[in-house]
């Protein structure tokens, strides 16, 4: 999957290589580059964008030395090799700019919940989440407040957005493991926990507010528990 930070571009005003060698004189271009004008005679007229091609041979057979030396960020990030934030109900990938440098615009996380737990309750403070399901099924209620909020299910292929700020949670509803990725515009992936915000804040306050056990909010957890 690609993901991309913004959507403004076309393909009709990207920089060719085709379009750039039919609107140049076949004589500057043999001049360039030292050979007869014949070496042009070829030249497609109409730009390619889409087109088929032989395949390319292993990355590494194909790789040409850069006199400048090579670039100084990887733009691959191996999430899968990455240690998760696991708990008994499921576990947790992120990639930012915190661990993958040159993601400066996009992060992720790669969601993975048991049958019969749930992502928690949470929210983004920092940008609005589009999400891709890749196996299982779920359901996810949405809060945008002053009593609105709507429920829906998924399934694998689906895709599932939440405007910034709102609450949400996402519950596995079939009996294989529930696997989607979070997408944000956003250098870093910022998440706010309901149950730890709980935990933080102070227990007469919340309580006064939802008239619930005090031994209930003493019991909460302080450290975040992404899958519960």
């Amino acid at each position: 999957m690609l993901a991309f930070p913004s959507g403004s571009f076309s393909e009709n005003s990207t920089f060719a290589i085709t379009d750039v060698f039919s609107h140049m004189p076949k004589d500057a271009l043999a001049k360039n580059f030292g050979v007869e004008q014949s070496a042009f005679d070829r030249i497609p007229r109409e730009e390619r964008f889409i087109f088929e091609a032989p395949v390319p041979p292993p990355l590494q057979a194909d790789a040409v030395p850069d006199p400048s030396g090579s670039v100084p960020l990887d733009m691959r990030f191996k999430l899968m090799e990455q240690k998760p934030d696991a708990s008994r109900g499921g576990k947790v990938r992120i990639a930012d700019a915190r661990n993958f440098p040159i993601s400066t615009e996009i992060a992720a996380a790669l969601v993975e919940v048991e049958p019969g737990h749930m992502r928690e309750i949470h929210w983004h403070p920092n940008a609005d989440e589009w999400q891709f399901y890749i196996a299982g099924k779920a359901r996810m209620t949405v809060f945008g407040a002053e009593a609105n909020s709507r429920t829906f299910d998924y399934r694998a292929g689906d895709v599932g957005t939440v405007p910034k700020a709102m609450a949400h949670f996402v519950e596995n509803t079939g009996d294989t493991p529930l696997r989607f990725l979070e997408l944000f515009r956003a250098p870093r992936f910022m998440d706010v926990s309901l149950k730890q915000w709980m935990a933080l804040t102070p227990h007469e306050l919340v309580q006064a507010h939802l008239d619930i056990d005090r031994g209930l909010l003493d019991a909460l957890p302080k450290e975040k528990q992404p899958i519960t």
